[in-house]
């Protein structure tokens, strides 16, 4: 049970980083669009900054997880450099659980805001008038899936499947 719960987790979060990839690579092909059509045909678009606005959002929040996931966020790792010590867990965990309390309080908040906003029916002041819903889910989405994979990280690292060796790290 544990372990497809941690399969569903990681292939969660391996998914949104694919995806937020995919977004990221797409804002820069509709910013060249947008620089091209205003510069060179002087017809600038009215959907680029919206759209692209709302990609870097789900973007960086979906990615958020994926990186957990790989362990490719800054590691100061000075005074616990031992991977296999009973201190290091200690200390990983910690980071993990502060990490948990954060994602939490940001997805309960971020779910209020965009509830609340749903069901007024809010849209952005642009020409497109998005609904703000579309921004606003991917607070709680993305920190949702954060907290998901921090929990999932803390049972590897008690298990001792976690992958904490500094020289992987990106260490020195």
């Amino acid at each position: 049970m544990l372990q497809a719960l941690t399969r569903t987790v990681d292939w969660l979060s391996e998914l949104f980083g694919i995806v937020a990839g995919w977004m990221f690579f797409a804002i820069g092909i509709f910013v060249a669009y947008e620089v091209f059509m205003r510069y060179a045909l002087t017809s600038p678009t009215v959907w680029v900054d919206e759209i692209a606005r709302i990609f870097q959002v789900w973007a960086t929040f979906g990615a958020t997880a994926y990186v957990l996931k790989h362990r490719q966020h800054i590691v100061i790792d000075l005074a616990f450099r031992d991977a296999n010590t009973l201190r290091r867990r200690i200390v990983e965990t910690f980071s993990l659980l502060v990490i948990v309390f954060f994602g939490c309080v940001a997805a309960r908040y971020g779910w209020d805001i965009w509830l609340k906003s749903t069901l007024a029916g809010h849209t952005t002041d642009s020409y497109l008038a998005v609904p703000k819903a579309y921004t606003q889910s991917a607070i709680w989405v993305g920190f949702g899936l954060l907290s998901l994979q921090a929990l999932v990280e803390i049972y590897r690292v008690w298990t001792g499947q976690a992958n904490l060796q500094s020289h992987e790290l990106g260490g020195h």
